[in-house]
Order: structure tokens, then sequence, then C-alpha cells
């Protein structure tokens, strides 16, 4: 076990933490003293879990092994660097380069990171005799980030890389609808529901595919299901665009799926035209579909679910999670969590992850 730390992004307060020990969770690590500062995780685990991180992650930006934490002030940083061993990571020989990151405005009048990597890099120099430090192409890398009036310092394990995600999102598909979830929201789902490498995923209601697509990228078998021809074929067509080879895509009704059993469930319902929602209610949609999912799921296993949260006509807030809530414990399911996620001005997303606690009865 070492002390980790991993830096978020700021697109979400909750989700980037959550994914990362999701991630953790499914793939077997352990971790303790989990802390979650501004757009900054902390926890101990096992060093070579970073790679399934930075394999698996949307919403991580670097991960690193801590070496000191202090205020963040000039005289604590620098005393905190002093009774740190450096020669236990960089050996004679190597080049080193120190970064320091700075989360939003926290110690803006205290800290100029400039001065502070100049500083810190001559405090490493003079523990480690025969480095050198290089700004350009240096051998390790020592990230600071500057968050909640404290500097974590460490060396950098990974950098992840959003560029992927970019050259997923909606409009770069050949096929596209304005409904289609973001592929970092959606792979953010598949992890948070602890799916993994020959895990049956399923969304039934795939849309345009990014869940299948997000899925797959991380070795699970995906399996989709729609109502309208036209989103199955457009599917079709992402997917190829990609290539990948879906599991399986099923033209039909998301309330009576013909499958046996599935390892998770992703998806994000749609909330708008009758033809898209199987002239049902939102909600009365969301029921069903989470009656049919039990059925697929064993005892253990996730869904995790887009749902809508919106204002009514008085201007009181509806969670559709809170109007379901009796239902699905009755069914069986046990809320783990929720994420908000802010859509655009009449609607906010509430991403949901359900675990099934109670076997489906047999009729």
């Amino acid at each position: 076990m070492a002390k980790l730390f991993f830096l978020l992004s700021g697109e979400n307060k909750t989700l980037p933490a959550a994914e990362v020990k999701a991630i953790l969770e499914a793939e077997g690590y352990t971790y303790t003293n989990p802390k979650e500062l501004d757009q900054v995780l902390q926890l101990e685990s096992d060093p070579q879990s970073v790679k399934a991180v930075q394999i698996r992650s949307a919403y991580t930006r670097v991960s690193a092994q801590e070496l000191l934490s202090a205020d963040s002030n000039y005289t604590a940083i620098l005393n905190a660097a002093a009774q740190t061993d450096f020669s236990t990571v960089l050996k004679n020989g190597e080049s080193f380069v120190v970064r320091i990151n700075r989360i939003k405005n926290y110690a803006d009048t205290q800290i100029n990171t400039m001065t502070l990597e100049i500083e810190l890099g001559k405090q490493i120099l003079s523990q480690t005799p025969g480095t050198t430090v290089n700004l350009k192409n240096p051998d390790k890398t020592f990230i600071g980030i500057i968050t909640n009036d404290k500097l974590i310092l460490g060396l950098k394990l990974t950098d992840i890389t959003s560029k992927t995600f970019s050259e997923r999102r909606p409009r770069k598909k050949p096929f596209f609808h304005p409904s289609a979830m973001p592929s970092k929201m959606a792979r953010c789902m598949v992890n948070l529901t602890h799916a993994k490498t020959e895990s049956v995923l399923l969304d039934p209601f795939c849309g345009t595919g990014t869940s299948l697509i997000e899925a797959t990228f991380i070795g699970c078998r995906a399996v989709g299901v729609d109502a309208q021809h036209r989103m199955i074929l457009g599917t079709k067509k992402n997917l190829v665009y990609f290539g990948i080879d879906a599991e399986g895509l099923i033209l039909g009704d998301s309330r009576k799926i013909p499958l046996f059993r599935v390892d998770a469930v992703v998806t994000d319902p749609p909330y708008g035209r009758s033809s898209s929602t199987l002239k049902s209610t939102t909600m009365q949609l969301v029921k069903d579909v989470m009656t049919s999912v039990h059925a697929l799921l064993d005892i253990g296993k996730r869904i995790c679910i887009a749902l809508p949260i919106k204002l009514n006509q008085a201007g009181e807030v509806e969670h559709l999670s809170k109007e379901i809530e009796e239902y699905v414990q009755n069914l069986g399911f046990k809320k783990l969590e929720a994420h908000t996620v802010y859509v655009h001005r009449s609607l906010t997303r509430e991403i949901v992850i359900y675990e099934k606690t109670q076997p489906t009865p047999v009729r």
C-alpha cells in the first residue's frame, strides 16, 4: 500500500472521485483513508492500481505517489520538503522537474507557483546527489497541487489525456441525436456499475450507442436495446465507425427485454416525446424498466441510470429518483449514491446507482 493522489477534472463536483473509487473496487484493489479535496482524491492503495484508473477513467487527469502534504505557505512547504526523503524515488543520474498546479484561486496571494517550483527543485537537488533538473524531457516529474489551502506533492505516475473522449463527442459521430450523452459521462456511468473486462453490460435505451462504445473500450461485452428502428441503425453506424462489434443490438421494448442475465446496466431513459417513451410517462417507463432489469441482474450487481431533475410549474424542484424511491426499494434495489449533473437551463440529470439486494420473485 502506498499513499496516492489523483488530480481530478473540475467538470463535476462529486463524480470524478466516485469514479476512481468505483474503478478500484471493480478491479479488486482495496483502498483506505480516502479524502476528497477540491479536484483531488487522496487514498492509500497498491501503486499498480493507478494503471486501471489510467485505462478506464473519464474524469482523472493525473495520478501520483504522495510524498508530502503541507499548509500552502512557503515556510510550511519547504520545512516539509526538508523532511522528505526524495532519494527513495529519484536515483543518481536521473533528471527531474517540479510542476505546481493551482486549483481555482487557492493561496493565490501567498504562493507564486514558479517561485515554488524553483525552491522545491533546489531542495530536491540538495538531497539527491548526481541528479539534474531537466525542464523539457525529465526522467521523473514531481507534481504539486495547491487546493483547499494545502500543497500536496508527489511523484507523477500517470498522465491521462481527454483527447480520445473529445474525438467521440456526440457531434463527431456519424449518427447524431441531440439527446445523446457525452462520451465522458457514459464512460463514468459504466465505471460506476463496477463493470469490467468480459462483463455483459446492457443499455435498454441505447440511443446513439455511446454507452455501448465506452463499455466496449474497457473490455465489456455490450448489448443495446431500443424501440426505434432508426436508433438501432444509427447505433450500428456509430459502432462500425469506431470499429466496434457489439455483443448484440435488439430492436424491442425495454420493458420486455429478451435476455436471461447481464452483469451491469447503464442507461439514460428518454424524457420527451411519446414515440421515444413508448407512449408512457417517464416515471412509469423508469419503473417498468427497473422491474425488467431486476430480473436480469444477480444480487450485488448494479444499474447506473440518469434521471431528470426538473422545475415544475410552481417553480419547485422535482427529483424523479425521490418519486420512485419506495417503488425501487420494494422491488429489491438499494440506492448507493447519486450525483447531480447540469445539462441546460430546463434540465439537470441525477446519476443514480442502484444495487440489487433481493432475489427476483418467481412468477
